[in-house]
């Protein structure tokens, strides 16, 4: 097993890692910027060393300030946690050619999914279900609108380096298309440095369902069951349960089955999610990406099929076998606490005056605490609660009591949402979409 490990994240999931590694008995080193010098992941790692000002730039997307750090500290391995350098093939490769141990999957995997067109083309030579949609890049407006007229209105212009919910968005007739193509290339372009975009088939009504896949150090990939992410706002999730209470037991063994043919076609190591879009009318599923990381979501997964899957990520990075649970149990539920308001989900940061988590039978993944400032440097998550019972109802009662028992003064924060929420007659039925938020509102 490594015996020493760097984190390159903050936050949540630094302290997540952290959590794990201590409990191995890794020595966990942090890395942190100046904003973030009091923060309780770097007080609680074993070892912890300034990489940079507040600037992600500067410092958590500062690969050589990070390579030096764990230099510095003889760190053995590096777990970039997720976002800022996890999805990121050159930094993977140079932390390879230093000679340390890259706790996610190979460059080449994360290469070949990472460019969304590229990855389409795979699956679909692989036999995975994709959406109707361009094998190219559309490099002009008139392209755009010839594909788009092939494929049917409406369609989805995405950038082809895009993630998390950026760079895309949908047009249902060729004036839209127009404008929105001209906005999604330029965003593209000043964001990820690449202006390639492709046009795909949109479906107004669809599920967000993802399938949290293992590479194991065998080879061999495993499925361990579903999510369902779709209560979302602007394409980014707010909630995630498991098992998805909106499909069948047949779409789930396809969709699962899916999966592990994804994560095969490239050769998949360690923790990677396969994201698909499901239409609920017709229960046929569809790839969207595959994050080559681990997920913000990953403790609904962990929750039902009682498995640590840090721990199982540092075990493949550490060519040693991880012991698989095939069954799940009982129903989880993630809800991310962010600093925003809870109406129009625009960020709130400020000092955090009072922090009371909730007690009992409830998991708090937290980045913050009292006297720790949210600043508008980094992502607004500020913390994961997660409920686990033996029936989504009863998962639904776990989450508002956590909510009610849940106090943040300070900056602004979405616990009001999710009370509305978990009461919504939508969700709670379990046949809602990814337009529950904006019917809502």
């Amino acid at each position: 097993m490594i015996e020493s490990l760097l984190v390159a994240n903050r936050g949540e999931i630094a302290r997540r890692i952290i959590r794990t590694a201590k409990r191995l008995g890794i020595r966990a080193i942090a890395v942190y910027s100046e904003a973030d010098a009091e923060m309780p992941f770097v007080l609680e790692a074993d070892e912890a060393v300034l990489i940079g000002p507040a600037s992600p730039a500067e410092s958590y997307r500062n690969g050589e300030a990070i390579l030096t750090a764990a230099r510095k500290t003889g760190a053995q391995a590096i777990h970039p946690g997720y976002g800022f350098l996890s999805e990121n093939a050159g930094f993977a490769k140079q932390v390879a050619e230093a000679g340390l141990i890259w706790v996610g999957p190979p460059g080449e995997a994360i290469t070949a999914m990472g460019d969304k067109i590229n990855a389409r083309n795979l699956m679909q030579a692989a036999g995975v279900p994709v959406a109707p949609g361009t094998p190219d890049p559309v490099d002009t407006v008139e392209l755009a609108l010839a594909a788009a007229e092939e494929i049917g209105y409406p369609v989805m212009i995405k950038a082809s380096a895009g993630g998390g919910g950026m760079g895309m968005a949908p047009a249902y007739d060729p004036a839209q298309l127009a404008v929105e193509y001209d906005k999604v290339r330029g965003f593209a372009e000043r964001m990820f440095g690449d202006g390639s975009v492709l046009v795909e088939k949109y479906f107004p009504r669809i599920r967000h369902v993802e399938v949290q896949i293992l590479g194991l150090a065998d080879g061999t990939v495993v499925a361990l069951g579903e999510r369902e992410c779709s209560v979302q706002r602007r394409n980014q999730k707010l909630v995630e349960e498991s098992p998805s209470p909106g499909i069948s037991a047949d779409t789930r063994a396809r969709m699962l089955a899916a999966a592990v043919k994804a994560g095969e076609a490239v050769d998949y190591r360690n923790a990677g999610t396969v994201e698909c879009l499901l239409d609920p009318t017709t229960g046929d599923f569809y790839f969207l990406e595959m994050n080559t990381r681990l997920q913000v979501e990953h403790p609904v997964t962990e929750s039902v099929f009682g498995i640590d899957l840090v721990e199982a990520q540092l075990r493949v990075a550490s060519g040693l076998p991880v012991e698989v649970p095939t069954t799940p149990h009982g129903h989880a539920i993630e809800l991310r606490v962010n600093a925003e308001d809870p109406k129009r989900f625009l960020p709130g940061p400020g000092v955090v005056k009072e922090w009371i988590e909730p007690t009992g039978d409830v998991r708090v993944d937290a980045g913050y605490g009292p006297n720790t400032t949210v600043t508008p440097f980094y992502d607004s998550l500020m913390a994961k609660v997660i409920v686990h019972a033996d029936t989504r109802e009863e998962a639904i009662e776990k989450a508002k009591a956590a909510v009610a028992g849940f106090t943040i003064v300070g900056p602004k924060n979405n616990l009001p949402f999710f009370a509305e929420l978990l009461d919504n007659p939508e969700f709670v039925s379990g046949d809602y979409d990814t337009g529950i938020v904006g019917r809502m509102r």
